[in-house]
């Protein structure tokens, strides 16, 4: 997915919020969105957004001296989805179709996202996810594909939501490797996240490589581009992913909420809807919005 103009004053707001988040002097944080202004005139538009995104958030390190300015909101955020892990495995062992309801959950897990939107609320969101139909609905597919999947790779996003993927991994019942992020960018997860989180009881963690907001595959490890070009089932998760991923003919599940009227735009859907999109399902014919 293409950078379009828009996505521009986004930018500077994520940079000034991850600026505050980093430290109070008013000085700095004009420094940030100065050098994130000169930023502008060499963004390429045909490049993703997190590969920006990245240039934005190297920004905020150097010039606030924080490697990690999320790095409180980040363990607050898992500790808080951590409290509500026990009722997600409840709805879960009380739903006629647990795998369905693991999926949902999962993106619901998609709204802790301080980048896109830092005004999120959890328990509502999820109820929320939980009881209206994603606007693409895959969910059929991604079935019958893991059924017969032997090597899944498995794209995280935000580090509070890694509880939720966990949750997944476990209704799927099979060995995943799950990718993080290389080093602090936003609130995505690193393998350190992964690990606080409980993940590393189900999957197997591994670095992409990568250090943007998403997966730039240019940008990953040589031992990333393996496992994902092995793969025969790779679940994606959230915006960042999607936008440096959305052109590719592989194996992909993209589950994620639109909370970009771009992205949204993009997939052909509504703010605030959610998504189980299949990458190939075009080629398999077309893809059936709701399907069941």
């Amino acid at each position: 997915m293409k950078t379009y103009l828009d996505c521009i004053p986004c930018f500077f707001k994520q940079a000034l919020f991850a600026a505050r988040a980093a430290l109070d002097d008013e000085a700095k944080i004009k420094e940030v969105l100065d050098r994130v202004g000169m930023l502008v005139s060499e963004i390429p538009l045909e490049s993703s957004p997190p590969e920006t995104g990245r240039e934005v958030y190297r920004t905020v390190r150097e010039v606030t001296g924080i490697d990690d300015p999320f790095k409180a909101l980040k363990a607050e955020s898992i500790e808080n989805a951590l409290e509500l892990y026990p009722s997600l495995k409840q709805m879960r062992e009380e739903a006629k179709d647990p795998l369905k309801t693991a999926v949902r959950l999962a993106i619901a897990g998609n709204v802790i996202d301080f980048g896109a939107d830092p005004d999120f609320q959890l328990e509502k969101d999820v109820q929320d996810v939980l009881q209206k139909e994603p606007a693409i609905n895959h969910y059929q597919t991604f079935k019958e594909k893991l059924a017969s999947a032997r090597k899944i790779l498995y794209l995280g996003d935000n580090a509070g939501e890694t509880v939720f993927d966990k949750l997944l991994i476990e209704t799927m019942g099979k060995p995943v490797t799950f990718a993080a992020r290389e080093r602090p960018v936003i609130n995505d997860a690193t393998v350190e996240d992964c690990i606080r989180s409980g993940l590393d009881e189900v999957a197997s963690i591994v670095s992409s490589g990568c250090d943007a907001p998403g997966t730039v595959l240019g940008r990953c490890s040589t031992e990333f581009l393996d496992y994902f070009k092995k793969a025969d089932l790779i679940i994606s998760k959230g915006q960042g992913n999607y936008e440096t991923l959305s052109n590719e003919q592989s194996p992909i599940f993209y589950l994620l909420k639109a909370k970009c009227p771009i992205i949204a735009k993009d997939l052909g859907i509504k703010v605030g809807n959610t998504v189980i999109k299949y990458a190939l399902q075009q080629r398999l014919g077309g893809y059936k919005p709701n399907m069941p």
